[in-house]
């Protein structure tokens, strides 16, 4: 992997796990650097899935990866929430 893959892996990390965190009601108790993790994490595994269901390119914006990747970085963020709020 080049460094530029590796700087738009972190971008596209930011902006996922920041929407991800929208979509999750109330405050959360994880920090900046967890939610860039838990939004890296769930844009490899999105994107792994949406070409699984071939749906991971298509002409123009490509919603449905969008939208599963948001989907996993929301349950990362919940999940990591709870297990802090157990401690």
């Amino acid at each position: 992997m080049e460094i530029s893959g590796i700087i738009s892996a972190i971008v596209i990390g930011i902006v996922i796990g920041v929407l991800g965190r929208l979509v999750i009601p109330g405050r959360q108790r994880i920090g900046v650097l967890w939610t860039i993790a838990v939004g890296i994490v769930a844009a490899l595994i999105g994107t792994a899935i949406a070409n699984a269901f071939d749906v991971g390119d298509t002409d123009g914006v490509d919603w449905v990866e969008w939208l599963i990747q948001i989907g996993l970085a929301a349950l990362g963020v919940a999940a990591l929430d709870r297990s802090k709020a157990r401690r």
